[in-house]
């Protein structure tokens, strides 16, 4: 069964732009960028659309629908009225390219200033071990597709473009706590996600959560946690009387020395 759906695209560039009308037939079972694409081809060719997959797996086509950052084609029609008008715009906390593109390089250039995976040494046999609950613990966050809907949905950034500099955003939050929870890794990253990273400017209204298509609990099981590690290193009494006997360092070898 088909229908004639009432989309409405942004069209534009970095100089500006407005939202078009794109009457367009669909049929039952399609999904937004379906009619995306329709649309590419029978009306506007040169309508610029950044996709890959189509399956929800290689977060290419984030776009924001009636408002809401959405992947496109994960976004049914079936969800909506048919009647109902369905409007499409670019990202809103990034640049645009055109049309429907955006340039997501602020991502790439925050992933830079994490320090990667670093694991001791080997044990005599070549090998590295951790128990299996520790394995499990951060298989959720390695889920993440890097869409970045929840870079984009995030206030911090989507309001305030000058908090880019200091701050990495949810994305980046939750690969710190991959890291900082992983243990086998030696590097603490504690400082750098609190000042650098801007870790204390979200004040964790979840929005980021609830974008994921993934299903990550971003604030609940990342954000939170790295939050009270923080919090942990410099106001635990415990970690404060430890620092007075004997300062903690590791060694070249990943060895911890009081």
């Amino acid at each position: 069964m088909s229908y004639t759906l009432k989309l409405r695209i942004w069209r534009g560039d970095k100089d500006g732009g407005a939202v078009e009308d794109f009457p367009v037939e669909v049929s039952e079972g399609e999904v937004v960028l379906d009619a995306i694409h329709r649309v590419q081809a029978t009306q506007a060719g040169d309508l610029a659309v950044r996709w890959n997959c189509k399956a929800g797996k290689c977060g290419s086509c984030s776009a924001e629908v009636n408002g809401r950052p959405r992947l496109m084609c994960m976004c049914r029609l079936s969800d909506f009225e048919e009647d109902e008008v369905i409007t499409v715009t670019p990202m809103r906390s990034f640049p645009v390219i055109r049309d429907l593109v955006t340039d997501v390089s602020f991502n790439y250039e925050k992933a830079k200033e994490l320090p990667s995976f670093s694991p001791p040494p080997r044990d005599a046999d070549g090998k590295r071990r951790m128990a299996q609950v520790d394995v499990e613990r951060g298989q959720e966050f390695r889920k993440c597709i890097e869409c970045f809907l929840c870079q984009n949905v995030c206030h911090v950034v989507r309001d305030h473009e000058d908090n880019k500099k200091a701050f990495a955003g949810p994305r980046f939050f939750l690969r710190y706590a991959e890291l900082d929870m992983h243990p086998l890794d030696t590097h603490d990253r504690r400082e750098l996600a609190q000042g650098a990273a801007g870790l204390g400017m979200c004040n964790i209204t979840k929005c980021c959560t609830e974008v994921c298509p993934e299903g990550i609990h971003i604030t609940d099981n990342a954000i939170i946690p790295m939050k009270e590690r923080v919090v942990d290193k410099k106001f635990d009494p415990l970690v404060w009387l430890g620092n007075k006997i004997g300062i903690r360092n590791k060694d070249n070898d990943g060895r911890t020395e009081v």
